[in-house]
Formats: C-alpha cells, structure tokens, sequence
C-alpha cells in the first residue's frame, strides 16, 4: 500500500512530477463493464432524447421529468450512490462516462441530470447522518424524488458564503424555521427535496439544511426563467417564508454549509466537463457531415482550406477534453480506493478523494466549457447561413454550451481557485513548488546548453517542452508570489495568466500521455493521426503560455529581472524542431472527413 501511495500523484503535483504514460487512465482502458454502460447510455440518449430535440426547445418541462424518470428506472441517475442505498456503487470513472454520454441530445436534459446526481443526491450520501441518507438516498437514486441544490441568491453568487437566507432555532428547540429567496434553481420545478444553505444568527458560515418541497409549509415557487439555453432545464426561483424543517436534517455540522457547497461544486466541475464531451464529439460530427455534403464552386466545403482548419481543431480539443478528463477521474477514483483500504468509511474516502484533485477539477471545467463552446461555434460557421436556424442542430448547441462557463463556478473563479488553491497547497507542504521554482531562478542566471538533443523517440520533444513549460509557470508564478505574497489573490489579471498557462500544461500533457500509451500498446502507425493531434495541441499550448507569460512579466517585472524573465520565456518555449502545423491539420481533417465523424 505505501508503494501505491507514492506512484499516485497528489492534486497538483502533475506539475513538478513528471507522469509516466503507462500511470494515466485513457478511454482505451475502458472496461468491459464501462463499455456496456457507456453503450446503454449511448443507446438511451439517441432512443429518448436526440428525436425529442424540438420539443425540448419548445421548453418542454414535462419531458425532462419524464426522461429523467425513464433513466431513474435505468439505473443511470444511481451509478455513483452506494449499493447499500439503492444504486448501483459504480466507481468515479463509470460515473464520469455515464455523465460524458447522457449530456448530449440537448443541454437541457442534461443540466437536469448533472443538478440532481451531483449537487442534488451528493451532499447527502457524502455529509449525511445515516438516518438521512436511508430516508432520501434511495429514493433520489430510483428517481422515484428528485434533488436541487439551492446556494445562489440574488446578492450571492460568485461569493457564495454571503448569503441572506436565515435558519432561527424555534422557541421549542425541535426545528428551525428558514426564511429567504433562492435563484436559478435547477429542477426547482419538479423536485421533491432542496439542499438549503442558510446562516444561523451572526455565523462566519452557512450551514446546509435538507427540506422536503412542501408548498404548504411555507414555500413558493417563482415562474420559470426564460434563458437564452437549456430552455427545457427547469429554473425558477424559491421562497421560503417561515419554513419549518426539523433540527435533524441539518446537513453536517452548524457553520459547514460552505464547506459542503466547495466540495459538492468540485464533484460537479468535473462532471460538467464531462458532459461537456459528447458534445463536441457530436458537433463535430455533425459539421464534417455537412461539409462533405455540401458543394460550393463543384467541391464539398470538406476540401477546402479553410473548413479543415475547424474540423481539425474541433476534433483534437476534443480529444484533448476527453484525456485529460478520464486521466484526472481515475486518479480520484484511486485515491477513494487508496483512502477505503487504509478504513476510511466511503464518505470520508470520496470526499477527499475528489477535494485532493480540486485544482484539475477547476482546470477541467475551464478548458472543456470553453471548448465546447469555440466548437459550437465553429460548427455554426461550416453550416454558414443554415447554422443560424433553428432548423439545424447548431444554434441550440451554441446556445446550450453558453451556461457552461458560468455555472458551477463561473470560469473566471475557477480560473484563480486553480491557481489559488495550488499555492495554498504549497505553503501546506503538499506539492513542493519552492524546490522547482528556485532551480529555474538558477537555471536563468546560469548560462543555456547549445547542445541539440536526441528527439528520435516519439514525443521526446513534446515531453522535453511540457517539462519547459512547467518552468515557465514556475518562473512566472514564483516571481509573483515572491513580489506580492498573500495580497496576490487582489492581483486577479496575473492569476488568470498563470491559471491558463497551468491549464495548457495539465490539457497538453494529458493528450500526449494519452497517445503514448495507445501508439505504446498499438503502434506508431495506427496511432498518426492521435499523434498529429497530441502535436497540433501542443503547438496552440505553447502559444498560449508564450503570451500568458509575457503579459504577465511585462506586467509585474522591469530593468534586468524583467529582461532576464523574458529571456526565459524565450528560452523555455522554443522548439527545436518545428511541427508543420499546416500538415498536421490536414492530416486530421482528411481522417475525420473519411470516417464522416468524430473517430478516436
């Protein structure tokens, strides 16, 4: 068991450790049983959802609840919930996939899914009492009740802890009555049971309270939002006024509502990134269909330049989304494992599982929202005029990805959590960024090797760059915690810089393990065009970092500690040898274009 300890990376050490292909988890690696889900899944979406898509948009409320009901009597809305509890106990990665490949026939759908397995049914089976999870989980499970989660209000939202809504013990000590105003409440029409997050008295946190949707004690709903996606997600907001629920729902302990609300929000970013997934996995399908299909001056749109660009660049961002994703899900579904064995119960287990990878989860709901995004949009550019109407499937996934980078966390917070959070696990002595950070300060006095390396070996020069890169956010990053110290989470521009260089570094190296090991077990040939994308994903990486990292020294730095960082950055992101980038779009757009879809 110890030596398993050391092989599994902590959250963040991806960063100063460097990750052996043969230790990521792929999707090649899905097992036989995560493949019959993932079918049934697959099956379930295109039998249910995808031919409904029109009445979703019509904001069919009605039948978001029923097809939640069809995949309660599945099993799918039980994957992650304990067997002893009416669910199936799956591990995190089958939760994972059953959350990638149910999300996407429309956004609706699947925000009323993600609302009620994640935040809706996780922050009883990971912080309830044992009474409360034998009366709420099994029913949450079967979908026979349905969950939502209310924490935003109309004064709190990025700053969730500064919530309005009071709980007051009453006079005979037995309950509290609960009096506020919620907002964008997802399944708030047609839930049973509310996570409520209210401030006892004058208490620095909220706590978390369980009540049972009863209009008679108390509660109100307002109509539904009319929102620019997910127009058949149920949203509304809830009133309580004088609500009465019993001292034993609490959820936790008094003051740990905050506490539950960051870790139930880390389950879900990852998971919103995974139904973020089939999406672009969809769209990207959709699009290279109709540019073979369509014909301007003679020839499909397919052949042309400026199309295979975006199939190109739509199918190796998925590609990336899915590595990284699967890569981050196995490692907290090890750690669970590594936590059970040494007698945690399987709340405790889960609970720290997922909170030791919080910074990939923040990582992972940023890259893949806005890719799905970029995606989307891309595909309404290949359908031209035809992209803007309702007719074709484009619009309503541009409009459907468009929650994505808010909720959950909106990007911009996850963007300075990641970054935030992986300093405060430095300071913690869990990732050891000083030892690294203090080698590149040297390694920038001292003067630069003028040897040309040996990259004969597939991806010796990806691997030796992504090693670079990480210099270049230990340089940037080190220097600015030096200058600014604990005042640098006021200094929000620098911290998203050096957030999207650490989200380039954990989505490129993801995708080149990922490749390594499949042309590893295949081989070179069969894996070419995973290769071209692993390269081309690089390439844009590596853009990214040089322009984060030179916005950020021209910023914070000047005379010669100012020249000397840029030097670095030079340096640090300078290949040796050049891909032709134009090639390997080509590439990967001639693949996917003869497949006729998205094929990895």
């Amino acid at each position: 068991m110890e030596m398993e300890e050391k092989e599994l990376l902590r959250g963040g050490q991806f960063l100063v450790k460097e990750t052996k292909c043969e230790d990521v988890f792929t999707p090649e690696d899905f097992s036989e049983e995560q493949n019959m889900m993932k079918d049934a899944v697959m099956e379930f979406n295109d039998r249910e959802i995808i031919p409904n898509k029109p009445r979703f948009e019509a904001k069919d409320y009605a039948l978001t609840e029923e097809c939640m009901r069809k995949a309660g009597d599945l099993g799918f809305l039980g994957v992650a919930v304990p067997e002893a509890y009416g669910g199936l106990g799956m591990g995190f990665v089958s939760t994972v996939l059953t959350c990638d490949y149910i999300s996407s026939g429309t956004g609706s759908f699947s925000t009323a899914f993600g609302a009620h397995t994640g935040i809706g049914t996780m922050p009883i089976t990971l912080y309830g009492t044992e009474a409360q999870k034998q009366k709420y989980v099994p029913k949450l499970a079967s979908g026979e009740w349905f969950g939502a989660y209310c924490l935003t209000e109309p004064g709190a939202g990025s700053d969730a802890n500064s919530g309005k809504t009071t709980a007051e013990l009453t006079e005979d000590g037995k309950s509290y009555k609960i009096n506020g105003q919620k907002m964008w409440i997802s399944n708030a029409g047609f839930c049973s049971v509310f996570i409520v997050f209210a401030r006892l008295e004058d208490d620095k946190n909220i706590t978390g309270f369980i009540i049972e949707n009863d209009p008679s004690n108390g509660i109100t709903l307002g109509e539904e939002e009319h929102k620019l996606g997910i127009r058949a997600s149920s949203t509304r907001q809830v009133f309580f006024n004088d609500t009465i629920v019993p001292i034993e729902n609490m959820l936790a302990g008094r003051g740990e509502g905050f506490k539950i609300a960051m870790n139930a929000l880390n389950v879900g970013r990852i998971k919103l990134a995974a139904a973020c997934l089939d999406s672009q996995r969809r769209i990207t399908t959709l699009g290279v269909q109709y540019a073979n299909e369509r014909k301007q001056f003679k020839t499909p749109i397919s052949n042309f330049g400026a199309i295979k660009v975006k199939i190109a660049e739509m199918a190796t961002n998925t590609y990336a989304g899915e590595s990284a994703t699967y890569r981050a899900s196995k490692n907290i579904e090890d750690r669970i494992a590594l936590r059970e064995a040494a007698g945690n119960t399987h709340q405790e287990a889960e609970l720290k599982g997922v909170e030791e990878y919080a910074i990939e989860c923040s990582i992972l709901k940023v890259a893949v929202s806005e890719d799905v995004q970029n995606c989307a949009d891309e595909g309404i550019q290949i359908f031209g005029g035809m992209g803007f109407s309702e007719e074709t499937p484009m619009e309503a996934a541009w409009r459907d990805a468009r929650i994505a980078r808010i909720y959950e966390g909106t990007n911009e917070i996850n963007r300075m959590l990641s970054v935030g959070m992986l300093v405060k696990k430095a300071m913690k002595g869990h990732v050891d960024l000083l030892t690294p950070a203090t080698a590149v300060q040297n390694e920038l006095m001292g003067i630069p090797s003028f040897e040309t390396p040996d990259y004969s070996e597939l991806f010796s020069e990806e691997k030796a760059m992504i090693g670079r890169l990480k210099k270049v956010f230990l340089m940037v990053a080190g220097a600015a915690v030096q200058k600014f110290g604990p005042d640098l989470e006021e200094h929000q521009q620098l911290l998203i810089a050096a957030a999207d260089i650490l989200i380039e570094i954990y989505m490129a190296e993801s995708t080149i393990l990922r490749t390594e090991k499949n042309a590893k077990r295949t081989s070179e040939k069969e894996q070419a065009v995973q290769i071209a994308m692993s390269k081309l994903y690089l390439y844009n990486a590596v853009s990214i970092v040089e322009g984060k990292g030179k916005e950020s020294i021209i910023s914070f730095a000047e005379g010669d500690e100012q020249r000397m960082m840029l030097m670095g950055l030079k340096r640090f992101t300078k290949y040796t040898n050049y891909p032709d980038i134009v090639d390997l779009r080509n590439e990967i757009a001639e693949k996917v274009k003869a497949e006729n879809q998205y094929c990895f």
